[in-house]
């Protein structure tokens, strides 16, 4: 019975000491470019374009990187791409990418569609992302083959 409650009490221990080493902590892309891709889309995050009037990264605060989109898929009708970072202790995802009404970020849906199919990627060429960050979320919407029902596919950098 001493046995038994001494190995329950050694096991107890390990998994706490494993599981508090192996939190997550903030996120750092160590090796660029790092991608993904489905059948439809093909998902790169890369260096961030660093040009002088374009937000640089700051230590401690956040990190800023660049990303590309590739349609190497079926063609498209419509395309929408939105990025979100998640918080920590936290289920909401924050959009990385907001705009006001009066001055929409991204061309029409159609437009961006007709460019992707013409061989085109979407570039975002600087995006801040905030150290505390653990995951990076690109989701794609898009609509195909004329019949208007959205479709959705979702890319998760750790």
């Amino acid at each position: 019975m001493i046995i038994k409650k001494l190995f329950l009490s050694f096991f107890t221990l390990f998994l706490l000491s494993f599981f508090s080493t192996t939190s997550a902590g903030a996120l750092t892309f160590e090796k660029l470019p790092l991608a993904q891709k489905s059948q439809q889309w093909s998902v790169q995050v890369e260096e961030a374009s660093m040009e002088k009037e374009l937000a640089q990264p700051e230590k401690g605060k956040f990190h800023t990187y660049s990303l590309k989109i590739n349609k190497i898929g079926e063609d498209v009708d419509s395309v929408q791409v939105y990025l979100y970072r998640n918080e920590p202790n936290s289920n909401t995802r924050f959009s990385l990418v907001s705009c006001p009404p009066s001055a929409p970020c991204s061309k029409e849906d159609s437009e961006l569609a007709k460019q992707m199919n013409d061989g085109h990627p979407y570039l975002f060429s600087n995006f801040l992302l905030a150290e505390k960050a653990t995951e990076l979320e690109v989701e794609i919407v898009w609509t195909g083959n004329k019949e208007g029902r959205l479709m959705k596919e979702t890319f998760i950098f750790k």
